[in-house]
């Protein structure tokens, strides 16, 4: 038994020993017979001859024509074009800007670029600033003489800080402001082209009549012939007061005097006076020459154009006293001596210089 195994065992291994070699070989005959097939071949337009030799043994095979590289040639050339089709262009978007496919804005980008300011006459506003928006670009100025404006602004608006030009950051509320504006139909606003920062009160002139007058606080009311409302004004050592040619002193101020007054409003209603200029003080007599526009002679008023200043003076009469009375007609050029008592100028005496025309 022991013989039978060892036999048995031996002749197994050789078994398998001879098997891995033929084995081995066979895989070294079957690689070196086909690769002589396998080798690339001269690219020619006809397919290749038949192979001779030791290359007989081996597989037959035919390559393939040389144009078998044109489906590679023309992939790489769509690959090119769609690459290029993928660059970035630039397109105009505002169709009005372009004129058969070419520009005509001058330079002007219609997206980009501020429009150009609008045209139309330019009028000069000054106020107080009493509201801002610096995201919509509005302000609202308290307009010298009443009423609100509401200006917008932008990058097409210069504005000025003591002569040097500033941002809109600049622009508070409160401001003083002298304003170059605009109507913009476009956007239905007034629009500033510039706007002056910082602007100094400019003296206010004032014709009327006082009413009023605080010698202790040097403080004078006085009833504006245009403005309804009283105007307040102070007066100090520097504020020079005339009565005609000949200077004055506050003492001289009445009430019913009527007066012309320069000053600076430095809040509403009140301010310095710069210079005060008595017109008529009750009592005084003047005298007007020049042509009447207007007769009642049952009120006994008349109005008369003065010659000496070109202005308007309404003169009350006494008709029954009056010597000229029956001359007197619109057109009529007369001398008039009148005394102001206050209230009124009440003639003294009428002459008739020109009958009317």
């Amino acid at each position: 038994m022991l013989m039978k195994r060892s036999l048995f065992s031996t002749i197994d291994s050789r078994t398998i020993f001879t098997l891995t070699i033929l084995a081995l070989l066979f895989l070294t005959t079957t690689v070196y017979g086909q690769s002589p097939s396998t080798a690339p071949k001269q690219a020619s337009g006809t397919p290749d001859a038949p192979v001779t030799g030791t290359q007989a043994s081996g597989p037959s095979k035919t390559n393939a024509p040389a144009n078998i590289q044109t489906p590679v040639q023309t992939a790489t050339s769509t690959t090119d074009n769609s690459e290029t089709s993928q660059q970035p262009k630039t397109e105009i978007l505002d169709s009005s800007a372009t004129s058969a496919g070419v520009l005509s804005t001058d330079g002007h980008d219609p997206i980009l670029d501020p429009p150009p300011l609008p045209g139309g006459k330019t009028s000069l506003v000054g106020g107080v600033v009493s509201d801002v928006d610096q995201i919509r670009n509005r302000m609202t100025v308290a307009v010298f003489g009443g009423g609100h404006w509401k200006v917008g602004f932008d990058e097409r608006t210069h504005i000025f800080r003591g002569g040097a030009e500033t941002t809109q950051l600049a622009i508070k509320k409160g401001e003083r402001v002298s304003v170059d504006t605009m109507l913009d139909s476009a956007h239905h606003e007034v629009f500033a082209r510039n706007i002056r920062l910082g602007v100094a009160a400019l003296p206010a002139d004032v014709d009327g009549q006082i009413i009023d007058v605080d010698s202790n606080r040097k403080i004078v009311v006085l009833r504006d012939k245009i403005g309804a409302s009283p105007v307040h004004f102070s007066v100090d050592q520097s504020t020079k007061i005339t009565h005609g040619t000949s200077p004055a002193s506050l003492n001289e101020l009445k009430p019913g005097s009527l007066v012309r007054v320069q000053f600076s409003p430095q809040r509403p209603n009140r301010g310095l006076a710069r210079e005060i200029a008595i017109i008529a003080a009750p009592g005084s007599v003047f005298t007007f020459v020049g042509k009447i526009t207007y007769l009642d002679m049952h009120r006994g008023i008349l109005a008369l154009q003065n010659l000496i200043d070109d202005k308007n003076y309404e003169i009350h009469f006494n008709s029954t006293r009056t010597d000229a009375k029956d001359s007197l007609a619109v057109g009529t050029e007369v001398r008039i001596v009148a005394t102001f008592d206050g209230p009124k100028y009440t003639a003294q005496t009428i002459t008739l210089t020109k009958p009317p025309e």
